[in-house]
């Protein structure tokens, strides 16, 4: 069997994942955007939908029915396969398939993916090399195991509501789909060091495969508790578990004469450079450093925030930049695509598709020898059928699968 005679052309597949075969059977966005990064980074990924196709292809709007811009993006740069896997045949090409991948990874829960007959071990037997990830929303070790997830009830199982409360007097989730996003990083990265694994104890013919599962629950709980652990880690516990500082009320953009400005004023270099330009009338010794600060952040920032309304937005940022305090102007969604300096590194990349241009958000890494990049437009329902079943048939042989 030839892994080479499947890979795409070699002018589509440079990149850090050049040669290595993925085979995506994730859906909606938490699994979709870890194997988008695959593509980018120059692995093939065949995306696998059913006859329904993804259901983020119809949650947002685009100039086709089925091209939500959601969709268009997470999925950039795949392949499109569509299986239906209630059918032996289906399954039969999916078995043939993971017999020529290095990656198989899935986003259904495990009783599903097992009554498919796709589970670990079954894909094991057909390809002991194999990086098999299961995308979750908790732990299969844990009693909710087998509970579906999305991204609004990870947000509330993991604190985000909690600590927005705590914030702005009531519950709330963040504007963006957080939960689904920090797990598709860590589905990333897991799968990447089991590549790197299997890689070190001998490569594709004779390295060490295994199974990684990454849950959108654990995922997002080690991420809440990087800072809102705080003093709740020591035992006896010395504070609640949230950090005082990411929660006081006062912390938000300030107010200006025109508008809002983003700044932090923040270390003692930072904190003695604006006392000694800005001179506020309520400065004094008992804000002297970080820690005097720290215990009454709260009041800091409401000094503050009558200091910026002194002024305009302009003048602020031109005052703090000539400090070198760290700020920032208040941006919308929609001016990200106009951004100077985005534009200026070549972030978007303007990709011509059968529905029109589409102007993508591109790699926001850099590689010296290897650069990741956007390999082409998300792939219609079932659009590349054909090609992969006629390269099927000339390099990968039927399986016998004990599930017949």
């Amino acid at each position: 069997m030839s892994h080479e005679a499947l890979e795409k052309a070699p002018e589509a597949t440079a990149g850090p994942l050049a040669g290595v075969r993925v085979i995506d059977l994730t859906s909606v966005v938490f699994g979709p955007y870890a194997t988008q990064i695959m593509a980018d980074m120059g692995a093939e990924v065949i995306k696998v939908e059913p006859p329904a196709g993804d259901n983020t292809r119809w949650i947002t709007t685009g100039p086709v029915a089925g091209m939500g811009g959601i969709y268009v993006n997470v999925n950039r740069g795949k392949r499109g396969l569509m299986l239906d896997l209630r059918q032996e045949g289906d399954r039969e090409t999916l078995r043939r398939l993971i017999a020529t991948a290095d990656v198989f990874i899935h986003s259904m829960r495990g009783s599903a993916i097992a009554k498919l007959g796709f589970d670990y071990e079954a894909v094991k037997a057909i390809n002991p090399r194999i990086i098999y990830t299961n995308c979750y929303g908790y732990s299969r070790r844990g009693p909710e195991g087998d509970k579906p997830a999305y991204d609004d009830t990870i947000q509330a199982e993991c604190g985000i509501p909690h600590v927005q409360g705590l914030m702005n007097g009531e519950p709330g989730y963040v504007a963006t789909i957080m939960a689904d996003k920090v797990a598709g990083l860590h589905a990333l990265y897991a799968t990447m060091m089991a590549l790197f694994h299997r890689e070190r104890t001998g490569g594709r013919e004779r390295g060490e495969g295994q199974e990684v599962e990454v849950t959108m629950f654990e995922a997002m709980s080690s991420f809440m508790l990087v800072e809102h652990a705080n003093g709740a880690m020591f035992s006896p516990p010395t504070t609640p578990a949230h950090y005082h500082r990411a929660v006081e009320p006062n912390r938000r953009p300030y107010k200006t004469q025109d508008g809002y400005v983003a700044a932090l004023v923040y270390n003692d270099k930072h904190w003695d450079a604006f006392m000694a330009a800005v001179n506020p009338p309520w400065a004094s010794p008992e804000f002297a450093t970080l820690a005097q600060r720290a215990k009454q952040i709260g009041r800091v920032y409401g000094l503050l925030g009558e200091t910026f309304l002194t002024r305009t937005t302009q003048d602020w940022l031109d005052t703090l930049q000539a400090l070198h305090i760290p700020c920032a102007p208040l941006r919308s969604t929609d001016e990200l695509f106009d951004n100077e300096h985005l534009n200026a590194i070549g972030f978007f990349e303007e990709i011509e598709t059968a529905q029109g241009p589409v102007r993508f958000p591109g790699v926001p890494t850099w590689f010296s020898a290897t650069p990741g990049r956007v390999r082409g437009p998300a792939p219609m329902l079932g659009q590349d059928n054909e090609a992969v079943l006629s390269e099927l048939e000339s390099v990968a042989p039927a399986i016998v699968s004990e599930s017949k």
